[in-house]
């Protein structure tokens, strides 16, 4: 069959293009010709090119939305979404957006909390990379190359396919993409044995600004630290992580125990926040906390704290453990199971524990939406804090809502806080998330949920740290603060919210993206700005 020319097949999308909107046209139109210019054989990368006129677009986009609030007609669309096969694909894409003043959005799992993954303001481009999502794991040296569209839930199931003794530090949702979760730091429930995801990275793959492929050492050190926890976005398209593995035992010890406010749960929380991050590093005690009916009929509510555990070895050790440890929780031995690791990552994300497949699988059972707000604790909140705290759960908008109390400690005490841009190690007693969910049919009372979360924020706000009011970032909350989206970007406002989430780590990152990005074509809301001279004005 003859292959079309390169102007045949510009025309052909140049036609196409001509159904879209008049004010993007010139958009679309220099990009697609620069693209066909930089590919000598166009043919390799049409097929993973999207664009609004074609029947996959609206598809490819949303397969990769985790939260439903950036799916409304309102939300700004991509103007193409390109899903390469290879890296090579890459570079083209970087110069031609560079080129015809377009953003790129990265996206590997799509779970950014606030959409930066796959929305804009100003004209852009997706990268998905669904595509790159090899997993290859060298369980003889104990590593494992991961492409950054591969989910959590795969690098779990390639480790476990080949060793029943190894496992990875990294969160509790499958289907997150690997590329995002690392670069801010991700944590799961070994932190407190072996820290982050992003602790234990020892290689890395990065497209930079100029289009080269680079790996830790034609990078070097300090792009090497700053994407490792310091949101990769800001730096360039992370490509793959060469991860440590870490030893699991063959069995490990899971429970929960649910108890609601008539059973002591404000006190056994009280209790938990003296004692949690001081266990043995192998035991992880989290708590969710959530509102349920008290009775069957539905008419009374009342709050419930689920401890959720896993334990870095058998039921037989774990027992005494906690009789020395938390004897006010009761744990018995009936409440406890042993499994293997594997077994207790399908558990954790609530998965029957045979059902290994299932994290292969990218996409969520149930995709909601949400708002998401992070908070560290460094001081025990007292009883009639946490009371207060259960009053706004009576409230109808946290019906759905959630709090999910993390212990730190252990190792998360022993690494500096300047090892990467994650700063929140020693100190930390617990990290909270807050969540408040609400159905389809509820969308246009958003407001009304954002609101909610807002408030038990501001109330909150007495009992967690301070100067600065730490934040994570794989938590992103646009409402701590942003950048502007066009023109240059100010040191002094980015600092507002970059010392929240790097504290002291964020001059720093400051200087390695002048280094590597100085005309900051990497960017977002809550991107890293360079540092600007008068020689740039």
């Amino acid at each position: 069959m003859k292959t079309p020319s390169i102007s045949t097949l510009f025309f052909i999308l140049f036609v196409i293009f001509s159904c879209s909107s008049a004010a993007s046209a010139d958009d679309h139109d220099d990009f697609l010709e620069c693209l066909s210019e930089e590919f000598h054989n166009y043919t390799s990368i049409s097929r993973v090119v999207y664009t609004p006129a074609n029947s996959s677009y609206a598809s490819i986009l949303r397969f990769s939305i985790q939260n439903l609030r950036f799916t409304s007609q309102s939300t700004p669309k991509p103007l193409v979404i390109i899903t390469p096969e290879h890296e090579s694909h890459i570079p083209p894409v970087v110069y031609c957006a560079k080129e015809n003043d377009m953003q790129i959005r990265t996206r590997s799992g799509g779970h950014d909390y606030e959409g930066l993954s796959y929305v804009s303001e100003v004209p852009f481009v997706i990268i998905d990379l669904i595509n790159l999502s090899e997993v290859t794991v060298d369980a003889e040296h104990k590593t494992a190359w991961i492409g950054a569209g591969a989910t959590i839930g795969s690098l779990y199931y390639r480790i476990a396919e080949k060793s029943p003794i190894l496992g990875f530090p990294a969160g509790v949702c499958p289907t997150v993409g690997v590329g995002g979760h690392i670069s801010g730091g991700g944590y799961g429930i070994l932190l407190r044995k072996y820290g982050l995801a992003a602790d234990n990275v020892i290689d890395a793959r990065i497209i930079d600004v100029n289009g080269r492929i680079l790996d830790r050492e034609s990078m070097g050190e300090d792009l090497f630290w700053a994407i490792r926890g310091g949101g990769g976005a800001s730096f360039g398209v992370i490509l793959a992580w060469k991860v440590q593995l870490v030893d699991v035992p063959e069995r490990v010890t899971v429970f929960t125990i649910d108890k609601t406010l008539e059973q002591n749960a404000t006190q056994l929380i009280h209790r938990w926040q003296y004692i949690a991050h001081r266990f043995d590093p192998n035991l992880f005690i989290r708590i969710l906390v959530r509102r349920v009916n008290s009775n069957q009929d539905g008419r009374n509510m009342t709050v419930r704290a689920s401890f959720n555990s896993i334990f870095l070895g058998g039921i037989d050790k774990l027992l005494p453990l906690m009789q020395e440890s938390f004897p006010e929780l009761g744990l018995l031995r009936e409440d406890c199971m042993e499994m293997s690791w594997i077994q207790s990552i399908l558990y954790f994300a609530g998965f029957p524990i045979e059902s290994r497949e299932v994290l292969l699988n990218r996409t969520q059972p149930n995709v909601r939406y949400f708002k998401a707000k992070a908070d560290y604790v460094q001081k025990p909140i007292p009883e009639y804090g946490l009371e207060g705290i259960w009053r706004l759960f009576y409230e109808p908008e946290a019906e759905e809502a959630e709090v999910i109390l993390s212990p730190y400690g252990g190792r998360m005490d022993e690494i500096s806080e300047s090892a990467i841009p994650f700063p929140h190690r020693a100190g930390n007693l617990y990290k909270i998330q807050h969540l408040v969910y609400w159905e389809e049919e509820e969308a246009q009372n958003s407001d009304r949920y954002i609101s909610w979360i807002r408030r038990l924020y501001s109330y909150m706000a007495p009992y967690v740290s301070r100067f600065p009011r730490a934040a994570y970032i794989n938590y992103r909350d646009l409402d701590i603060g942003v950048n502007n989206n066009e023109g240059k970007i100010s040191y002094e406002r980015a600092s507002v919210w970059g010392i929240k989430y790097f504290k002291n780590n964020f001059d720093r990152l400051v200087r390695v993206k002048t280094a590597v990005d100085p005309k900051n074509f990497f960017r977002n809301e809550q991107s890293i700005p360079p540092r600007w001279t008068k020689k740039d004005d």
